[in-house]
């Protein structure tokens, strides 16, 4: 007997849609076999089955196999005497339009042949595309001693820094270590305010600490630009400040540490403004992974790489061609 949709609880129906998918992925079922033994239409199946993708109950990966970019990422390994390079041709995205969330799923594929196990972890919870990375790992860990640590203070609108620190918890729970949050803004007007906040805030301290033991670190790299959600100003560097940087020779920022096309850092008097990891400190990460595409961010990523700010690169085919190219 059919079981009608209009008749169902939204717990029952939850639990139709897993009990379809249950039996169509785990148990091997044809979808003719699963509508017989349920009771349902073959149509009514499909679009259950379309439903629990929709819902996340059901979430198909791609595992990419190593060594189908082996020529390009042993020639960035070389080039910029990287620790490790993983290179994967994104399909249908011929532009940067995208980019960014395909990425992320490939370090979180990269990430689950290579995981991370450092005992104290930084993650720059701002990106966009981590954020991704962390949404698509599926990996969760018994609890541990290790740190899951905020390499920068809160930039952007409040909804933005509440999703950055959810993230952060969750990779947290997936790698078995306990999150240090940095709930201070990462960019202030004045260096007195940034002093004023760390000896007001014993937690925001605790965290900085932290950035001098890191083992690994997921970095951000960026260019001298504004792109939402993020806003000139709020905790977050003006037009101004990015014009004087780009005066000095800027062509990106690490972690919001501004480089030149030689990775050598730029000191405009901008770094004194910024709450979070400095380029020191990364330079210590014995594991430094950073996940960057687009032909906009190919001088930052070469500057980063050049001035050895990372060490671990995920990218796509075409920004890797663009990076093995002469510097223009």
């Amino acid at each position: 007997m059919a079981v009608y949709e209009g008749l169902l609880t939204d717990q029952d129906h939850l639990r139709m849609i897993t009990r379809v998918a249950w039996l169509y992925h785990v148990r091997g079922l044809k979808q003719s076999h699963v509508a017989d033994a349920l009771g349902l239409s073959q149509s009514r199946v499909s679009r259950l089955l379309e439903t629990a993708v929709s819902l996340g109950i059901v979430r198909t990966t791609v595992r990419v196999p190593a060594g189908l970019q082996l020529e390009l990422e042993q020639a960035l390994v070389e080039r910029y005497r990287l620790r490790d390079a993983h290179v994967f041709d994104v399909p249908g995205r011929p532009g940067d339009v995208g980019l960014l969330g395909d990425l992320g799923r490939v370090l979180a594929d990269y990430l689950s042949g290579k995981p991370l196990t450092g005992d104290v972890i930084g993650f720059t919870s701002w990106s966009r595309t981590l954020r991704e990375t962390v949404r698509s790992m599926d990996e969760e860990r018994d609890p541990g001693s290790g740190f899951v640590v905020e390499m920068l203070g809160d930039v952007g609108p409040p909804d933005a820094q509440h999703e950055a620190a959810e993230t952060t918890r969750q990779l947290a729970r997936m790698v078995g270590a306990q999150p240090r949050f940095l709930r201070v803004p990462g960019v202030v007007t004045t260096s007195r305010m940034k002093r004023t906040l760390l000896e007001n805030d014993a937690h925001a301290r605790e965290a900085l600490s932290l950035l001098d033991r890191v083992d690994e670190a997921l970095v951000g790299i960026g260019t001298c630009a504004i792109d939402p959600p993020l806003r000139a100003g709020d905790n977050f560097f003006t037009q101004e400040q990015f014009a004087k940087a780009l005066s000095r020779g800027a062509v990106g920022q690490v972690n919001l540490r501004f480089i030149d096309a030689t990775g050598a850092a730029v000191h405009c008097g901008l770094d004194d403004l910024v709450i979070g990891v400095t380029l020191p400190q990364l330079r210590a990460c014995p594991r430094t992974i950073a996940v960057a595409g687009g032909s906009a961010k190919v001088p930052a990523i070469r500057g980063a790489l050049l001035g050895g700010w990372v060490n671990t690169l995920v990218t796509d085919t075409t920004t890797a061609e663009e990076l093995l190219l002469p510097a223009g």
